[in-house]
């Protein structure tokens, strides 16, 4: 179940399984990664220096909206091209994708190179952290020309498992890597780096004899595609703006987050550390069933197939809410043996573990904004996930930290999930209320 023709002639349920399973496996595996190189910097290199890692995280995340962006928009238009039928607008739509990422990464090399200490002071380090901070954060945006594989616009055509692969490889190559690099030459959390750049690099590497070398696909990307296309760049941003204004709240949030906790200590930010990787762990299958979901709608929504693509919808809604609540159960009951798993101060672990306990109450719910905004922007109707993205930041999880923030550590823990619940039910009712229009016979 690898290929194009069958997102439009497939069962819904086994062609949704089969996708979302891929894609979980996807972010699962870079899920293992994150967790086990955040394992080897703090057992390697000690608590302080995974929160100087941490502090890097939110210029990760700004690259990452950037690539999310032409990625999610390239994916629309390609699943939706091909749907039609269509293989040179598909072929032009990722063309794009590319031109505009690299073009971008450049840009963020150099920038984020030359101004490196003050953005790593904004975003909170001290004394203590910007050292490490700045050592890793050279590395990570050195490489930064490498860190997409667009798995995305590979699942668009329904090459689910190549697109697993662009996962599974390159973090296999960076889990070998970093024990290496950080034991074995001894090189902290520049190895940590270097590691992960290595990985990158090897997805890159197959991300570019896939779409411009490999054959047996409905298109290939010629020199020609890489050109600017004005309407080909205006839909794909528009498309995929909802993702990187998304990208965008999540690294403010998280800057919000770790200046709101540096005055309690290296010990809280630790703490946090370890929650943030954690949480990104448990919620990738709900990530991995937003993702999947992309190609089948948007297929399907080229075609017409409009009972397919409502049945993709309510299956994976269902599907979501259950994995969110498992994953809930699990960390709130396993938060101790989670915690220790990295830190072993008492301090840093007894605030971990009940970060963790608090934070997973929103892990039921938090898979269902991403879900509903994946919806439109398959649909080509980015509308309302430009709310859902704006507004759960903006007016619900900045507010919740500022204010509960007040209060100290315990505020914020209780403000991140509160947040989660709120955007949930904003974007549950966005969806309702579409499906309700939608159901209004038109006037004559």
């Amino acid at each position: 179940m690898d290929a194009p023709d069958q997102l439009g002639t497939q069962p819904v349920g086994r062609l949704l399984w089969w996708a979302c399973s891929q894609t979980t496996l996807s972010v699962g595996v870079y899920g293992v990664y994150a967790l086990t190189n955040a394992w080897f910097v703090a057992r390697g290199v000690g608590a302080t220096a995974l929160a100087a890692v941490n502090l890097v995280a939110p210029l990760l995340l700004l690259l990452g909206a950037v690539a999310t962006t032409v990625g999610v928009g390239g994916a629309s238009v390609v699943s939706r091209a091909l749907g039609r039928r269509d293989p040179t607008s598909a072929a032009r739509a990722a063309g794009t994708a590319f031109a505009l990422y690299w073009a971008t990464a450049i840009a963020v090399t150099i920038l984020g190179l030359a101004f490196l200490t003050p953005l790593l002071q904004l975003m909170g380090a001290t004394d203590a952290t910007l050292p490490d901070a700045q050592a890793y954060g050279t590395v990570i945006i050195g490489g930064a020309i490498f860190a997409t594989g667009f798995s995305a616009i590979v699942r668009a055509e329904g090459r689910m498992l190549f697109s697993t692969m662009l996962w599974v490889v390159p973090v296999l190559v960076q889990i070998i890597l970093d024990p290496i690099l950080i034991f074995g030459f001894d090189l902290g959390v520049v190895g940590a780096g270097l590691g992960t750049i290595g990985g990158q690099a090897v997805s890159a590497s197959m991300a570019v004899w896939f779409f411009f070398l490999r054959r047996d696909r409905p298109y290939r990307i010629g020199l020609t595609h890489l050109r600017p296309h004005p309407a080909t760049v205006r839909e794909l941003i528009a498309i995929g703006t909802p993702s990187f204004l998304a990208g965008i709240g999540v690294t403010l949030l998280a800057v919000l987050v770790n200046a709101t906790l540096a005055a309690a200590g290296a010990a809280v930010l630790a703490a946090y550390a370890v929650c943030a990787r954690v949480q990104k762990f448990v919620t990738m299958p709900q990530t991995g069933i937003a993702q999947g979901i992309q190609p089948i709608i948007g297929f399907n929504a080229g075609r017409f197939l409009d009972d397919r693509v409502e049945r993709t919808r309510v299956l994976a809604s269902r599907a979501t809410l259950i994995v969110g609540g498992i994953a809930a159960a699990v960390v709130a009951l396993g938060a101790d043996a989670l915690v220790s798993v990295f830190l072993d101060e008492a301090d840093a672990a007894a605030s971990a573990a009940t970060a963790l306990r608090i934070i997973a109450v929103g892990i039921v719910v938090a898979g269902i904004p991403p879900l509903v905004s994946v919806y439109f922007q398959a649909l080509g109707r980015p509308a309302i996930s430009y709310g859902i993205s704006i507004g759960s930041i903006v007016a619900v999880k900045v507010p919740l930290v500022l204010l509960l923030g007040l209060l100290g550590p315990l505020g914020v823990w209780i403000a991140l999930p509160l947040g989660e619940l709120v955007s949930a039910a904003a974007a549950w009712w966005l969806l309702r209320r579409d499906r309700r229009r939608a159901s209004l016979p038109s006037e004559a």
